[in-house]
């Protein structure tokens, strides 16, 4: 599958896949490395093991050399949002899976798993435990966007700035997802 929109595969889990550029070491060094990942997702620590740290720590504004200000929902003081978590599963090159601290206190889970498909790479991401309506229409719209980012950064395109992409698919989300999700 390689529908650019996530879906739901149970009222609290979204999942999204995309054909990636390979080789698959490539694509997991975008997941795992800090300054790979800094360049399409967050940048921070993660220690590669089950019960590992994960220090993630966004800054949606230095995406893409386009600018764009932040809408006002996601400010915060100094411009980024901070995520931390555990690693549960990692299986190099092939699985990474950790916890997500929510907003609300709670944690949610996200897995990614990478299946070589020729010279390109599945990429699969499951995030799971999504309590809310608005937590799912949020992270279904940031997981479009960021792995838009990536793709662009393979395929050597420079990448649109990301708040724009993430309010236009928020409301298509909005309009695609069940009213009864999350």
């Amino acid at each position: 599958m390689n529908d650019s929109h996530g879906t739901l595969i149970a009222p609290d889990t979204l999942r999204l896949q995309r054909s990636l550029p390979g080789p698959i070491e490539r694509v997991w060094t975008y997941l795992t490395e800090s300054e790979a990942r800094g360049r399409w997702l967050a940048r921070g620590d993660m220690e590669l093991h089950p019960g590992g740290k994960v220090q993630l720590t966004f800054q949606h504004d230095q995406l893409s050399k386009e600018h764009a200000p932040t809408p006002e929902r996601y400010r915060t003081d100094d411009g980024c949002h901070h995520q931390h978590g555990h690693v549960i599963a990692c299986e190099a090159p092939r699985l990474l899976s950790f916890t997500w601290r929510e907003a609300d206190g709670g944690h949610s889970e996200v897995r990614f798993d990478l299946a070589p498909e020729g010279e390109r790479v599945l990429l699969t991401i499951t995030h799971s435990r999504l309590r809310s309506r608005d937590m799912l229409l949020s992270v279904s719209a940031g997981w479009h966007a960021h792995v838009g980012i990536l793709l662009d950064h393979l395929e050597g395109r420079e990448p649109a700035s990301f708040w724009p992409a993430h309010e236009r698919l928020q409301a298509d989300y909005e309009q695609r997802l069940p009213r009864h999700a999350a």
